[in-house]
Formats: structure tokens, sequence, C-alpha cells
């Protein structure tokens, strides 16, 4: 099962549209994973219209409309791993104890909120995910999202994707 993970991608107000690259991995994923901070419910329906499977949640920046559509946490069971989504989970220090203590059962967990790629396992095995922002890079050098493949109970070839510099 692949899997496209992006989050932050706040349009249109940090970009007038997703980045091409990015929209190409659309039909070859199974599952879209968007950790929040959409900003617009354009963005979701392009998603939901375009891909086999929208996992996201809502973030700070999302308003009513993106919240009586999506949940705080999002849960589901894909290659036979245990994946939640959320928007925000505090600070980089601390991040994989609280994280663990939190969600307990699951196997993975992907999040957004700082724009900072992320990719780290806690003492109990849960695997932390942050895509970074297709659109929004902050003060990373470059705007990213990921892309992996979850089967057989494992998540291999996980991939972290830097996008070239929006021209214009």
């Amino acid at each position: 099962m692949r899997l496209l993970l992006m989050s932050d991608t706040h349009l249109p107000k940090r970009a007038k549209e997703l980045p091409a690259q990015l929209l190409a991995e659309l039909p070859l994923a199974d599952v879209v994973v968007h950790a929040g901070d959409w900003v617009d419910t354009a963005t979701l329906d392009l998603l939901e219209h375009r891909s086999r499977a929208v996992l996201g949640v809502y973030g700070n920046n999302d308003g009513p409309a993106l919240r009586a559509r999506l949940p705080e946490v999002a849960r589901a069971e894909l290659g036979g791993l245990r994946f939640a989504v959320v928007h925000e989970t505090g600070a980089a220090q601390g991040r994989e104890h609280r994280c663990a203590e939190r969600f307990p059962d699951l196997d993975v967990l992907v999040f957004g909120h700082s724009h900072i790629p992320w990719d780290s396992t806690t003492e109990t095995g849960l695997r932390l995910l942050n895509p970074g922002s297709p659109t929004d890079r902050r003060r990373q050098p470059h705007c990213t999202y990921m892309t992996a493949t979850a089967a057989d109970g494992g998540l291999t070839d996980v991939t972290l994707h830097r996008l070239p510099p929006r021209t214009g």
C-alpha cells in the first residue's frame, strides 16, 4: 500500500496551488494522508476527488467548514499497521515520550504543525512522521512531503521528497 503524506498546505495563503510534483503523486497513492492546516476546503475537495482514499485531520488554522468534515485525530489500519494522524504533538523536546504515552496502541503517528520534517521511533516502537509542508518551508531549506509503503505489518520506503523552489 503506497502512502502519500503531507501537511500544512495553507492554501491559498502560502501558495496558490499544490506543487505539480505532489499532484503527480496522487494517482500513485493508495491513501493520501494530510496532517492538517489545509486552510481551504478546495484542497480537501481536490484530494478527495483525485485520490483513492484520504485520511486527514483539521489543524489549528482550519475553520468551521473543515472542522465539520475532518476529525482532530484520524485512525486507520493500513497495510497491517495501526496509523493515526494528528496535527499538533507539542515541542520537539520530549515528543517521543509524550506521543508514546498518548498513543500506546499505534504503530505509526503522522503529524504536522511545525513544517519541520521528522522521522523517529519511540522507545515503544511507535514511528513518528512529519512530512513538513509542500507549500511553506518556513525556516527549512525546502518544501517537502513524504511517501512510504505499508505492507504486511511493516513500513518501508519512507522517503522525504524535496520540492524545487517556486518560481514567480
